[in-house]
């Protein structure tokens, strides 16, 4: 393989840097960086980077990584090129495993080298081998497409929310990424097998270190690369290349899926910021199921930026109760990294514990009654959620409208609410004659509990008052005394919404 001529055609199809502009290379010392590295700095001038190497030493081979270390360092200056050396203290990465620590201390100290001498792109050596283990690792550990799709040659460089290397020489211990600053990590020898690699440093007489925890089969990719492929092999001897053409395909699959994704985002998500995302149930359960499950895992990342597997399990059980039909409001289900999600009426909020508003679960008052604009729109206090009221003729209702399934819309005899109807939340004794009950009376906070809404939200429902009392317990149930009898001649049509934004001239009160 001529790996030269490879990685030009890389740097071409995938634009993966523009021509003198700062490139940060991260350099271990071993056959692929070095190959690398190598390559990059005999690009033709059209085509050359400004490189800077930089190397972490995570302290986990004694002398063995300072001699490595010193290798890399005297390899840049005899090819004059500039170079930061960095150490790693990977004991502070509780929790995690030898090798994710390792990982994350490596993009750290790349993303600080990178931010510190001006560059927005580093450069890494993982190859077609790599490729493949990656994806069998994914696969392995039950990874959805974007596991399976495994590297890509350009790729937003992880964000380093766990903290950085230390550096040497201290220069950049101040130093962390702006915050927004975007950075590039990509991967020119993606389409290199590792026997290439080595052929290429044979040809051109390069000497790399070799890395003795390469054969330590304790770590779960040495595990892979020396007993598992090789098996796999005995049953096909071309699997690399069937896994890497796989990954090529569902990379493919996994493009077109986030297209279907960026059209349906806007239509299910009511607001999201930093600390929440408050999703729409009824178009959310309208999605294809590959797209429901990519919602929640858009959102799931949206919060934990720095979460890099969202595991099958919690997603699926979060899909399967918002499709429950005995999902109640209220309901919780846990994911990962501490976030909740919590189930509202007609939305879905995930967020930190503490953090789920209020409105996401149903529309909440101010102990000042709150008076309502008949015809008109009002909002509420809480800032999510508006009722409009309209007036209109019994004979202008649909001949469904006794099927109505919307618990937020009801439809009133407008001559018993009487012209000033508002809206306040319980008092102590509060009593209405819940439809249904043969004008039997109910205790409000007892017809509450008996419907199970949540304790939290009880206190500051929004009840609607009429003329004569109340009328409707919001999304529960109307008096006996305001419904539409045959006998009604003007009907009030409310409707409580939890999107501000609606057309006033377009929504039909009536309407699905």
């Amino acid at each position: 393989m001529d790996v030269l001529a490879v990685v030009t055609a890389a740097i071409h199809a995938h634009s993966l840097f523009a021509p003198d502009t700062p490139l940060v290379v991260g350099v271990s010392g071993g056959a692929d960086s070095l190959c690398l590295l190598h390559v990059l700095r005999h690009l033709p001038p059209e085509l050359a980077p400004r490189l800077h190497v930089a190397h972490l030493n995570h302290g986990l081979r004694g002398a063995d990584a300072d001699a490595d270390a010193a290798f890399v360092a005297e390899l840049a200056a005899a090819w004059d090129l500039p170079c930061t050396i960095g150490h790693a203290d990977l004991s502070t990465h509780p929790g995690l495993s030898l090798e994710e620590a390792a990982r994350r201390a490596r993009y750290a100290f790349l993303s600080a080298v990178a931010y510190a001498n001006g560059a927005s792109t580093v450069a890494v050596a993982h190859n077609a081998d790599d490729q493949v283990e990656t994806v069998l690792m994914h696969f392995l550990r039950g990874s959805g497409l974007s596991g399976l799709r495994g590297m890509r040659p350009c790729s937003p460089l992880p964000r380093a929310p766990w903290g950085r290397a230390v550096v040497e020489d201290d220069l950049l211990a101040p130093t962390v990424p702006a915050p927004g600053a975007r950075q590039t990590l990509i991967r020119p020898l993606l389409d290199v097998p590792r026997a290439d690699i080595e052929a290429y440093c044979q040809l051109h007489g390069l000497a790399p270190r070799i890395d003795s925890t390469n054969a330590d089969r304790s770590f779960y990719r040495n595990r892979l690369r020396h007993e598992l492929l090789p098996q796999l092999e005995s049953y096909n001897p071309a699997v690399r290349s069937a896994l890497r053409r796989t990954a090529a395909v569902l990379t493919d699959e996994h493009h077109l899926l986030r297209l279907l994704l960026a059209e349906a985002w806007p239509q299910v998500v009511q607001r999201a910021d930093a600390a929440s995302i408050t999703l729409r149930l009824a178009p959310w359960r309208a999605l294809h199921v590959a797209l429901q499950r990519s919602v929640l895992r858009e959102a799931i990342h949206h919060l934990r930026p720095g979460l890099r597997d969202v595991g099958f399990d919690h997603v699926e059980t979060a899909r399967r109760l918002l499709l429950d039909p005995t999902c109640t409001t209220g309901q919780q289900v846990t994911l990962p990294r501490g976030l909740l999600l919590a189930v509202g009426y007609t939305t879905v909020t995930i967020a930190e514990p503490d953090a789920v508003p209020p409105s996401a679960t149903g529309p909440q008052l101010a102990t000042t009654p709150l008076a309502l604009q008949v015809p008109g729109v009002t909002p509420l206090p809480d800032g999510s959620w508006c009722v409009r009221l309209d007036v209109r003729s019994s004979a202008d209702l649909p001949a469904d409208w006794q099927n109505n399934r919307d618990p937020w819309r009801a439809c009133l005899d407008a001559d018993v609410v009487g012209s000033q109807p508002f809206l306040r939340v319980r008092q102590p004794r509060d009593w209405f004659q819940p439809l249904g009950l043969g004008g039997h009376r109910s205790a409000v906070h007892a017809f509450m509990i008996n419907h199970k809404l949540p304790a939290a939200l009880r206190a500051r429902w929004p009840l609607m008052q009429g003329q004569h009392g109340l009328v409707w317990l919001v999304g529960l149930r109307i008096d006996e005394r305001a419904r539409v009898r045959p006998q009604t001649e003007r009907v009030l049509v409310v409707h409580f919404d939890d999107r501000l934004e609606m057309d006033d001239a377009t929504t039909d009160l009536l309407g699905p």
